[in-house]
């Protein structure tokens, strides 16, 4: 059993991890409300109050363009990319055909493999075929590196999901795709709904991959434009700004994880507690 001293230190140890996580998310907080020109000190006493920074952010960078270009390629790439996982770890898992490990190993490749060395032939490969400055060439690519991480961790919670109601399906005469969808997806549901959040979140925060496809300023994703609006700030030195800037970019992403969390970590855990 956990003694009184081991459940303080953990106590300790958690509190200051969250201390550190919560401490940078405060001080961009604290300075976004600041008049621009004030001195800012961690959580010192503000020079002001304003909510000024954040109308002005949105106005003078135009991010209500960048945030509706980043939701709609998150979302389209967090909900196909997580129905492609599903199908390819079913088939890997319930099906027995040969060459279903090697294929596994090579789709394994895509979370191993540095994608910053492939995007230059990849916006050759997309400039040949029309198209770059598209949001395809954001959500095409992105779905492709998703899929490997969607299928290896679907695949363990497949290989986890008991056998045997597989096999009662199939003497019911369920179909295979009825079987998926009747009798592993709902048990599935929370790992699945766990992928989507993550496949969103980490296709809202993708840099990279914009910065080379696009070049219209009407398609521009939100860290895109973030990024180019934090430059024209520098020779003002209006720190408040851009940290109001900052917080309107990252505030769709924490929106859907705190509306998720308890799924979210559900989800997290759902393939560790079964036997």
């Amino acid at each position: 059993m956990t003694s009184q001293t081991e459940r303080i230190a953990a106590y300790i140890v958690v509190t200051l991890f969250a201390v550190m996580a919560v401490y940078p998310l405060l001080a961009v907080i604290q300075l976004s409300v600041q008049p621009a020109g004030s001195n800012f000190e961690a959580f010192g006493i503000p020079d002001g109050f304003t909510l000024s920074n954040f109308s002005d952010a949105w106005s003078e960078g135009s991010f209500g363009r960048a945030l509706f270009s980043s939701f709609l390629v998150a979302t389209v790439v967090a909900l196909v990319s997580a129905f492609l996982s599903i199908m390819a770890a079913y088939a890997l898992t319930m099906f027995t055909w040969r060459g279903a490990t090697p294929i596994f190993l090579f789709m394994l490749v895509g979370l191993v493999a540095p994608y910053e060395g492939m995007v230059i032939p990849l916006y050759y490969d997309l400039r040949e075929l029309g198209l770059t400055n598209t949001y395809w060439a954001l959500i095409l690519p992105q779905i492709g590196l998703s899929v490997s991480f969607g299928t290896f961790w679907l695949r363990s919670f497949f290989l986890s999901s008991p056998r045997a109601m597989v096999d009662a399906a199939k003497v019911d005469g369920a179909s295979s795709w009825g079987t998926l969808w009747r009798v592993l997806f709902p048990q599935a549901r929370p790992a699945v709904l766990a992928l989507i959040v993550l496949f969103f979140i980490f296709t809202w925060n993708e840099f990279l991959l914009a910065l080379v496809m696009i070049q219209d300023q009407d398609i521009r994703t939100a860290p895109l434009v973030l990024a180019d609006f934090a430059g024209s700030q520098r020779g003002q030195v209006n720190l408040p700004l851009t940290a109001a800037a900052a917080l309107i970019v990252a505030a769709p992403v924490v929106a859907v994880y705190i509306a998720l969390q308890r799924r979210f970590i559900d989800g997290l855990l759902a393939g560790a507690v079964k036997e």
